[in-house]
């Protein structure tokens, strides 16, 4: 069987088999690979937190910096998989594998700009922050490893895109889980029995991170299955390419990069709280830890779901990607429920993970109560983004996210802030916020069916 026909096999998969049989095969290996990833920002937390309160403060305090270096890479890994995805589609596999070279360049230039983070913009970033010397000293160090070898995700992470991009999502889930699985195994070897504390938390990361970056090499290297090739012998730079990439995928990076700005300024407002600030924030990093293994299955359905949807839009079926979005819509209420309702009745213990204080469960048992209540909208709202890219629309996907976590999020936790004086109060911004972005996603999408879908 030669390569042209294997590639036509499996385009066709994603353009004429039963859609939840399909949704399920691509997505299911994504859902549980970020499952595990979900499972191992828990665990790298657990351990930390076992250091003390202060540690589990100075990694929230670094969570923006890590946050926008994961929504650098898999904002462009976005767009690469969007781009290629629906090139495929239209059957134009010579301009797909020229996406796949370009990615290789960008991936470079992605661990450029965090290279240069890391040696000289950590410490005026936590300081700014917080005074406190030990909480700096361990937010710096763990900031620094984290950025300045960060090369590993750079380059594994467009690998992964480009290969989900085909339709095959067996080996970017094993790409996560072995990065994920060693992070797991050496967090406690690292910060306890070698005594590097939080930046033995580091150390474990990037070591997971540059083991799934060989796996992904070895892959593309070596699978003739693989129907996209990257071959840098041949490569030809083209502006074009680039645009097409973020076309879609800077959207999608300022979306992520967005969460970054949304968890520091709250950590900014949280902070102001006398008493109990420093509580809050490291309660804001352990509800995003915890939120993860609610919102990861979610986002590795929309990684499976993007391409069928991309690749049945290149090929003009309407059908199919409107069945992929209901399928896909249904699949993550019934997640976001089941991840509400573990929220309300058994808050304590999942706070207990972190081995939370008397006042961190004081001031966390109610607003993890109130957060969830943003858990069902926002169901709703990431599918509709996922169709808003695999049409090659990221700014809509944008738009929603500036009405979630800037234009609507930020101002009312403020407002509550000050109106009321209380930090309870900070937290009911999260759901005001999330039925604010699902009425914007809802317009846009129907604005979508009226005009670029409607003549498909």
């Amino acid at each position: 069987m030669d390569e042209t026909t294997i590639t036509e096999q499996r385009q066709n998969r994603m353009g004429v088999q039963k859609m939840l049989p399909l949704v399920l095969s691509m997505s299911l290996p994504t859902i549980f690979s970020m499952l595990v990833q979900a499972m191992y920002n828990i665990v790298d937390s657990f351990f930390v937190s076992r250091i003390n309160e202060s540690a589990l403060t100075a990694v929230s305090l670094a969570f923006p910096i890590q946050n926008l270096l994961i929504a650098v890479g898999i904002g462009t890994g976005i767009g690469l998989n969007s781009l290629i995805s629906r090139r495929l589609g239209e059957k134009r596999y010579t301009e797909a594998d020229q996406a796949a070279a370009h990615g290789v360049l960008l991936s470079l230039l992605n661990y450029f700009i965090f290279l240069c983070i890391g040696l000289f913009f950590t410490h005026v970033f936590v300081s700014a922050f917080t005074e406190d010397p030990q909480i700096v000293s361990w937010s710096v160090q763990y900031l620094q490893i984290v950025c300045i070898f960060s090369f590993g995700f750079c380059f594994e992470i467009n690998l992964e895109k480009v290969i989900g991009a085909t339709g095959n999502m067996v080996y970017p889930m094993l790409f996560q889980i072995s990065g994920a699985v060693l992070n797991i195994v050496l967090d406690p070897v690292f910060i306890f029995a070698l005594h590097m504390k939080v930046a033995g938390a580091a150390v474990a990361t990037v070591i997971g991170q540059c083991v799934s970056m060989l796996l992904a090499i070895y892959v593309m290297k070596s699978r003739k299955t693989i129907e996209v090739h990257i071959s840098l012998r041949n490569f030809h730079f083209s502006w074009s390419i680039i645009k097409d990439i973020y076309q879609v995928g800077l959207p999608s990076i300022v979306m992520n990069a967005i969460g970054s700005v949304m968890i520091g300024a709250l950590n900014a407002i949280l902070i102001t709280f006398q008493q109990i600030g420093k509580t809050a924030v490291a309660f804001l990093g352990v509800y995003f830890k915890l939120q993860s293994f609610v919102f990861m299955p979610i986002f590795g359905l929309n990684q499976g779901i993007i391409p069928i949807m991309g690749y049945n839009y290149g090929a003009r079926k309407k059908d199919r990607l409107n069945s992929a979005l209901r399928i896909g819509i249904i699949i993550a209420v019934s997640i976001m429920f089941v991840g509400m309702i573990l929220f309300m009745t058994i808050p304590s213990q999942l706070l207990g993970i972190f081995n939370a204080s008397a006042n961190m469960l004081a001031l966390g048992i109610p607003a993890l109560r109130t957060i969830s209540l943003c858990f069902i909208p926002a169901a709703f709202g990431i599918l509709i983004t996922a169709e808003f890219t695999a049409v090659g629309k990221g700014l809509y996907s944008l738009i929603v996210t500036l009405m979630r976590q800037l234009c609507v999020l930020l101002p009312a936790a403020t407002i509550l802030a000050k109106v009321t004086g209380q930090v309870s109060a900070v937290w009911f911004a999260f759901p005001i916020a999330e039925v604010v972005s699902l009425l914007t996603s809802v317009l846009l999408h129907c604005h979508l069916k009226k005009t670029l879908l409607k003549d498909m």
